[in-house]
């Protein structure tokens, strides 16, 4: 039984590994050339980005239906390799399980000829069993603490990777991936914010838990559909999440703040330089860090108390330029007072953290 679980978990991690989840084709367009304003374009692949595709900055590719990028197989999970990862979450827990019972087994039987019970103490001898027969394998100090120690990895296993299971199960049954979970939870804080009255369906849920399971896992093995086109949900558009994505990115544009850098930064996960609070208090996140020099421009979209993300405006936007993403501290910048029309700074602009 070991050796099973050990096959049908290594089976499904190296196929999850190497096969891949499969990317959008470089310079991918819709068939429909009206269909372009809908989708968002990728400056990297030169291409569209095709409905529930995302770019993933480690691939350095867009990943079709990306649901993250995942450092243990140190590959996308996706469109190709949503059905192995999955099975391989649910696997490595059943084989921890099955290898945690063995030994607890194995430690009771042999624990059970050592112990001695007196009126005020318990004793174990780990030199000698103290009944006839001896065991077979001899079982000292030093296997107990292995064996242990095993134990302790395989229920750690268990609860770790058994928790990322059934996440990933409840994002399959509802035909999600973790990326759309989150667009769907910014398109409700988007319409609440700005009380616009509209409502948004999720356009990819067929309505009935087995068919969207059968959207991922299949007999063949291989995924339904091309994983560019995708069937939707009556009363939705092809393009519904590709719609609110561009609301999102332009409300996005709205709602960012432009600073401007008054200290160098490094581009240093843990600056020492900057502070106490802003050496520990770096964002847990595989997220970039970008350095700054005294004067530049950047355009904050979200923070924390001592740390901010945004995009660094490497050339006027209205030249359609390109913008490096990334975390800096917030003590490297002050909020940048200009006019709107002019595009010019404003005097007597203040400090403001």
């Amino acid at each position: 039984m070991l050796l099973n679980w050990t096959v049908m978990i290594l089976y499904n991690y190296f196929s999850a590994m190497f096969v891949g989840p499969g990317y959008v084709p470089l310079g991918w367009t819709p068939e429909k050339s009206q269909d372009c304003m809908y989708l968002q374009y990728c400056k990297v692949c030169q291409s569209y980005k095709a409905p529930r595709s995302h770019h993933c900055r480690k691939c350095n590719r867009c990943v079709m239906k990306m649901d993250h990028h995942c450092p243990w197989i140190n590959n996308c999970c996706g469109y190709q390799n949503h059905a192995s990862f999955t099975l391989f979450l649910l696997l490595a827990p059943l084989g921890c399980i099955h290898a945690s019972f063995i030994f607890i087994m194995t430690m009771y039987t042999q624990l059970y000829n050592r112990i001695s019970f007196g009126w005020s103490s318990v004793k174990i001898d780990m030199s000698a069993a103290k009944r006839d027969p001896r065991p077979i394998i001899p079982f000292g100090l030093s296997a107990f603490a292995a064996s242990l120690f095993a134990l302790g990895l395989a229920l750690g296993t268990t609860i770790a990777v058994g928790m990322l299971f059934i996440i990933q199960m409840k994002v399959i049954l509802t035909n999600k991936t973790s990326i759309e979970s989150w667009i769907e939870e910014k398109a409700k804080d988007r319409i609440q914010y700005y009380q616009t009255g509209e409502t948004f369906i999720f356009p990819y849920d067929m309505g009935s838990k087995w068919k969207n399971f059968r959207q991922v896992f299949t007999w063949s093995g291989i995924p339904e559909g091309d994983g560019l086109d995708w069937p939707v949900r009556d009363g939705c558009h092809q393009y519904s999440l590709t719609i609110e994505q561009l609301k999102q990115k332009a409300d996005k544009r709205v709602r960012s703040v432009r600073y401007r850098a008054i200290e160098d930064y490094s581009g240093v996960c843990c600056p020492v330089t900057k502070g106490v609070k802003t050496f520990f208090t770096t964002p847990c996140t595989e997220e970039p860090r970008i350095a700054l020099s005294k004067g530049e421009l950047i355009l904050a979209t979200r923070g924390l108390k001592h740390w901010m993300y945004g995009e660094k405006i490497l050339i006027s936007a209205a030249d359609g330029g390109i913008r490096e993403r990334g975390w800096f501290p917030r003590k490297c910048v002050e909020k940048y007072q200009y006019d709107s029309e002019t595009d010019q700074p404003v005097h007597g602009e203040k400090k403001s953290k």
